[in-house]
């Protein structure tokens, strides 16, 4: 098959593939891995050459170092270093060891066994991130967590690639005796580091003022694959190479438009290995051995769980976001198959036993957005619901003069007004995530859900003067406005509305301080662009305030009306016309004055 048409098959497969997976939310590692077996030998036998496409697409492992290292600024690890360093490295410590030792007992040679074992410890880092941003669930405490310890798996990729040449054996004998060979890799580190350190920001600077982008990103690829080339030629790994050639430019000015030139060319690369690794899996052992394999995924899985459900407990001290983290990185990762391939060519193991292990990380992939789907529908809302009987903070003895339910984003910025002023406030959430980690912040914030009057009198609503409803969920904020309307009517309330509808609701319950959150910051926005384009301040300020003037009295004229659609379509075009009136009146009268 020409070249021609085996990037037709390849791209084909890519695009159906990928799509489709994302969209059942299984990710597109495992569709490019589907892909791959589909048109792979044991599939539709559409490409036979599976080990030349899999050493040129170790280029995409290659350049993934390279940005992994790019973003592996020295401040950015320290200020995560417990989560790295101390829980992540403990991870792969732990998990590595016994699964090493559990290889060893099935009767893989001691190499094999410590690639293999350390190998599945480690997550998949594209896989477990998209699922936790899918969920919004990356700034939780797990999710930060969970994000230490992938880094610290990718960190952990480059002893186990140096680790494979000194474990297995090349297929031709060196004549050099090893002390010479491990003073030239000593040597050649040094080399990089120091020419990385001292050549490699006057050469990017000077390949800049040429202003050409095609010469800029020819040359971050030349220094990437030259650098990868040049530890390869002494025995080391490509990728360690790629690797600190990304770790010694990361706190260059440079680092974003390397990664931004290096993208397109890790991603399409990374997902042709992915194709390929997809291609080498033997389909056969999930027929011949059903048994063994979903032993092995479901012995993966546990383990793995079982691990980090105990190192969460140990840093989170919850059994929630411990649970969620053991079950959002439980599966094998793709550096798995990277590692796997390499011991293969090294002889570390046999391409039977790299057949197999890569069908259980596979595999185990697979089960994770189950597991996760399974976990939130039926395990999570226990936990909720038991949090949701915590019993309501007792509200301090100060009279405050200030009451603000919801300390989300606008609740904040209130509270941090009013403590800049000496006023005091109390603050009230219904998130007990939340305020458990607003704690941790210096912040006091009481749990309970405002919209209920035993809490409100537990706060001393009827000492307070001001009520800020600043709730999120529109439900909840509609509850608790109707609440307070009805028992602490000498409360003035300053609502905060996520969209017009919701300003409605607010004005029909009589609520006369109502803020959308969108409408101010769109306003000051507005009023910058004006500036720019050459009003001066006063001016663009009083158009801002006319149209604030106008949109605020068509807020209230429409609210009468605002379930019937056509009134609200025809007021809108009473209200432009009025609106474009008013504005060339200003003009009118500024020509006068001028």
């Amino acid at each position: 098959m020409s070249f021609l048409h085996q990037a037709l098959v390849f791209l084909a497969a890519a695009v159906v593939s990928v799509p489709l997976f994302k969209r059942l939310g299984l990710g597109s590692v495992l569709g490019y891995l589907v892909a791959g077996a589909v048109i792979g030998p044991s599939g539709a036998k559409l490409i036979g050459d599976v080990q030349n496409v899999l050493h040129f697409s170790e280029l995409g492992v290659v350049l993934l170092l390279f940005v992994i290292g790019l973003e592996l600024q020295p401040s950015r690890l320290w200020s995560l270093r417990h989560s790295v360093f101390g829980i992540g490295g403990a991870q792969v410590l732990v998990t590595g060891a016994l699964l090493a030792s559990a290889c060893w007992l099935f009767g893989l040679s001691p190499g094999a066994s410590i690639i293999a074992g350390f190998g599945l410890s480690l997550s998949s880092t594209a896989f477990a991130l998209q699922l936790l941003a899918e969920r919004n669930q990356l700034t939780t405490g797990y999710g930060r967590l969970a994000f230490g310890i992938l880094l610290f798996q990718d960190l952990a990729v480059i002893p186990l690639l140096a680790l494979l040449p000194l474990l297995g054996q090349t297929s031709t004998a060196s004549p050099e005796p090893g002390w010479l060979t491990g003073l030239k890799v000593v040597a050649v580190l040094t080399g990089v580091v120091l020419a990385g350190r001292f050549l490699l920001r006057p050469l990017f600077r000077a390949v800049a003022s040429f202003h050409s982008q095609e010469l800029f990103t020819a040359t971050a690829l030349l220094v990437v694959v030259g650098t990868a080339a040049l530890l390869n030629a002494v025995g080391l790994s490509m990728a360690l190479g790629a690797f600190l050639a990304g770790v010694l430019l990361s706190e260059s000015e440079y680092r974003h438009e390397l990664e931004a030139d290096i993208e397109p060319f890790k991603g399409l690369l990374l997902g042709l290995f992915f194709i390929a690794v997809g291609m080498s899996v033997n389909l056969r052992l999930i027929v011949e051995q059903p048994v063994l394999v979903t032993a092995l995924v479901l012995g993966l899985v546990a383990l793995k769980g079982a691990v980090l459900y105990g190192l969460g407990r140990f840093s989170l001290k919850e059994n929630e976001p411990s649970l969620s983290l053991g079950v959002v990185i439980s599966q094998g990762g793709e550096f798995a198959f990277v590692l796997f391939a390499l011991a293969v060519s090294f002889h570390v193991m046999s391409a039977h036993e790299a057949d197999l292990l890569v069908v259980v990380v596979g595999l185990s992939m697979a089960t994770t957005p189950v597991l996760y789907a399974a976990y939130e529908r039926y395990v999570r809302p226990r936990f909720q619901k038991k949090a949701q009987t915590r019993e309501f903070d007792v509200a301090p003895q100060e009279d405050h003069p200030v009451i603000i339910a919801g300390f989300g984003r606008v609740g904040q910025v209130v509270g941090r007004l009013l403590r800049a002023k000496r006023i005091g406030f109390t603050a009230i959430d219904a998130s007990p995530e939340h305020i458990d980690f607003m704690k941790r912040f210096g912040s006091q914030v009481f749990y309970g859900d405002a919209s209920r009057l035993d809490l409100l009198r537990a706060a001393r609503a009827d000492k307070a003067r001001v009520f800020v409803l600043a709730i999120d969920d529109m439900e909840a904020s509609l509850r608790t406005a109707k609440t307070v309307k009805e028992h602490f009517p000498h409360l003035v309330i300053f609502a905060r509305a996520r969209n017009r509808v919701h300003a409605y609701q607010l004005l029909d319950l009589g609520i006369e301080h109502v803020m959308r959150e969108t409408f101010a910051g769109s306003m000051e926005l507005g009023g910058d662009i004006l500036q720019t384009m050459g009003l001066t301040f006063s001016e663009s300020h009083r158009v801002m305030e006319r149209l604030r003037e106008h949109d605020e009295k068509l807020l209230r004229e429409t609210a009468r009306f605002h379930r019937d659609e056509a009134k609200l379509v025809e007021a809108a075009a009473r209200a432009r016309k009025e609106l474009e009136r008013l504005f060339e009146q200003d003009d009118a009268e500024q020509k006068k004055s001028a």
